[in-house]
């Protein structure tokens, strides 16, 4: 683990000698994790046989010393140079930051699809410490099992362990099992008692020293944690929560990963974060992201679980998506349209470049199918299509109720329906509604709901204060309150995180209708749930527009650009992108003040009909007396299928006929400081 941490820091931290100095301290407290015996030495069976061993071993002597691994790591950190690091964070405010700009290591968010979240996982046997047999999938009774990977000897495993014991005694009685892993072979037998009876846990231990279950699970560290429902599908993988890391404790946690996965199990629903790191002591097994599976692919085992996690979202009976996929019979009817979706990368919709080989997507809502998740359902939509065994099968997901954020605190709906012509097309709809609280309200969430789907495009929403001037404020070119857009339908904030709603404030609606043949009327509305506790922060979205817009008639790739300085530092919750049906790609680039440049965002193929909201993993900070630049692409040529006339020359408009260029940046700012500037 040690090396991997500092080659990462390696890739971002100036060469100067203050940094090399703050660094070497940081270095010295991840010697003490690995020199167990406080002997001042690190020795190969305690560094765990890692391979990073020989690259710091600089005579070969079998052992490494504080000095020589320092000297090491120091000098390689003066040689180098790299990217700008973020600002420093305010006092109070969360941490903005990418995860390698830090000594210091918190869970990070990961592509639960690649790390085998969704997959059964198999049948193995165990054998506990009394020597009792059994196997993994017996859950007689149980809702769902947890397995906690642990080792005796590794400092942030006692630490997290009262908190184990108490989830034992918390969810042991709602129906959670929970078994406690040793994939470590160094640790003995009495060692693995006194831990257990040390923090009152009462769990069956499973010595693996051999590490056959934790290379089924795909374990990474001695705290990783496993969450299986009763179908043995994976549904959370990761840390138990952030209190401890490498390198930081805090005195609670700010973010409670397992608990908030056992609850969500609990109600029937998907943890909304499905899989995270979980730092810890690295076990030495070979790499394994993803739960194995065996032999051939089959509907009940993988196919029925890769969309469950991928795609039923929207394709069930009622969703958004156009039909249902909940069923076999469902997937085999519309297996030639799937593999053609498949084979365009149209579906699951996600729109941004990929990150580079062996890079972990910095986007918290990444979409995009894992290649073994694309290959496998690929594999069986062009085979005879196996069902295997009805026994394999998944738990069916439930989706009841009208809204998915849960039942509102406040609905707001325009007073009349709009009418929507069968044919053509409709010039935007700008419509209000007026609320009737006495006083502010923080909002945490959102959905926006026509009554009739089927005919929306998207809908900006914007709110004014009592006594304000209601306008149409063109389209959300100076940002917006809340948005309905293809694959963006409603939004939760994280706790402590709101939009403001004033008392008395005036709600509009800016509507897209899109004609599909059948005269309809459409009454939208929007679902808000409170905040139960006032926000320490609050969420604004600000927009990067360009107006001077000229796209000759019949160019294929005409390319305008737009670029503002940073006039203080932002912090970025989300990205967006929006133009009409030339738009051809977008793409977000930041110049830092040392004149490094880096991509945000890029999105190869925009696609008018999604217009995805890209929310970061970790939010972000644009530091001040930085330049943003978007750059956006557009296709006014004949070649462009979608293109209203390809022998006009295009301005800014609000009309699909017509084009825009906005970037959306989703922000927050800590309150006081947000009433400071309204004043």
């Amino acid at each position: 683990m040690l090396l991997p941490i500092f080659l990462g820091v390696l890739a971002v931290i100036p060469g100067s000698a203050p940094m090399a100095v703050a660094a070497g301290e940081k270095i010295e407290d991840l010697f003490k994790l690995y020199d167990k015996n406080g002997d001042g030495i690190v020795t190969r069976e305690e560094a765990g046989n890692a391979s990073w061993f020989d690259r710091l071993d600089e005579n070969k002597d079998g052992q490494l010393t504080l000095d020589e691994v320092r000297r090491m790591m120091i000098g390689a950190l003066v040689a180098r140079r790299a990217t700008p690091g973020a600002p420093a964070t305010p006092a109070g405010q969360p941490p903005a930051v990418k995860p390698d700009e830090t000594l210091k290591e918190q869970p990070q968010l990961l592509k639960g699809g690649e790390y085998g979240i969704g997959r059964m996982v198999p049948e193995i046997a165990l054998t506990d410490l009394a020597g009792h047999d059994g196997k993994l999938g017996v859950l007689p009774g149980n809702k769902a099992l947890v397995i906690a990977c642990f080792s005796a000897s590794c400092p942030l495993s006692n630490k997290f362990a009262p908190e184990l014991a108490r989830l034992e005694k918390e969810f042991g009685p709602q129906k959670i099992a929970f078994l406690l892993l040793n994939p470590v072979a160094g640790d003995q037998v009495a060692d693995l008692q006194k831990f257990a009876a040390s923090y009152g846990l009462s769990s069956a231990v499973i010595p693996d020293a051999q590490g056959a279950l934790a290379r089924t699970l795909g374990a990474m560290t001695t705290t990783d944690v496993f969450v299986l429902d009763a179908a043995r599908t994976l549904v959370y993988r990761g840390a138990i929560n952030d209190q401890y890391g490498l390198g930081y404790s805090k005195d609670a946690p700010t973010k409670n990963y397992l608990r908030d996965a056992l609850a969500a199990v609990l109600h029937g629903a998907p943890p909304a974060v499905a899989a995270t790191t979980a730092p810890g002591c690295a076990l030495d097994l070979p790499e394994a992201k993803a739960v194995a599976t065996s032999s051939a692919v089959t509907y009940h085992r993988d196919v029925a679980r890769i969309l469950q996690s991928n795609c039923v979202e929207c394709h069930h009976h009622g969703g958004v998506g156009p039909f249902s996929l909940e069923t076999m019979p469902d997937v085999i009817e519309n297996a030639a349209m799937m593999r053609k979706q498949l084979d365009r990368g149209a579906m699951p919709p996600w729109f941004a470049a990929p990150p580079p080989v062996g890079v972990h997507s910095q986007w918290a809502n990444d979409r995009s199918l894992s290649p073994r998740d694309k290959a496998d359902l690929l594999a069986w939509l062009q085979s005879n299509r196996p069902a295997g065994d009805p026994k394999d099968a998944p738990l069916r997901r439930v989706f009841s109720g009208e809204w998915n954020i849960g039942t509102p605190d406040l609905v707001v709906q325009i007073p009349q329906p709009i009418a929507v012509k069968a044919e053509g097309t409709m010039p935007y709809q700008f419509a209000t509604a007026q609320t009737t609280l006495t006083e502010d309200q923080w909002v945490q969430g959102y959905e926006i709901m026509p009554t009739d789907r089927s005919v929306v495009h998207h809908v900006i929403v914007q709110v004014h204060e009592k006594g304000k001037p209601v306008r149409d404020r063109i389209e959300g070119a100076d940002g917006y309150w809340a948005v309905y857009v293809p694959g963006n339908t409603s939004h939760v904030y994280p706790e402590g995180f709101a939009r403001k709603l004033p008392a008395g404030a005036t709600v509009t609606f800016q509507i897209h209708y899109t004609p599909n043949g059948k005269a309809t009327r459409d009454q939208i509305k929007m679902g808000l749930i409170f905040a139960r506790t006032p926000p320490r922060y609050q969420m604004q979205t600000v927009a990067l527009s360009d107006r001077d817009l000229n796209i000759p008639p019949g160019d294929a790739n005409h390319v305008e650009t737009t670029q503002r300085p940073v006039p203080s530092d932002i912090y970025v919750t989300a990205l967006m992108a929006h133009m009409h049906v030339r738009g051809k790609s977008f793409k977000y680039e930041i110049t830092y003040p040392d004149g490094q440049t880096e991509t945000l965002l890029d999105i190869p193929r925009y696609d008018f009909n999604w217009q995805l909201r890209y929310e970061y993993a970790t939010p972000k900070v644009y530091p001040r007396g930085s330049v943003l630049k978007v750059t956006a692409v557009y296709d006014n040529s004949a070649g462009n299928p979608a293109n209203p006339d390809p022998t006009k020359m295009v301005k800014w408009g609000p009309q699909t006929y017509e084009e825009m260029m906005i970037g959306f940046l989703e922000t927050y700012v800590p309150v006081a400081e947000a009433k400071v500037a309204a004043k």
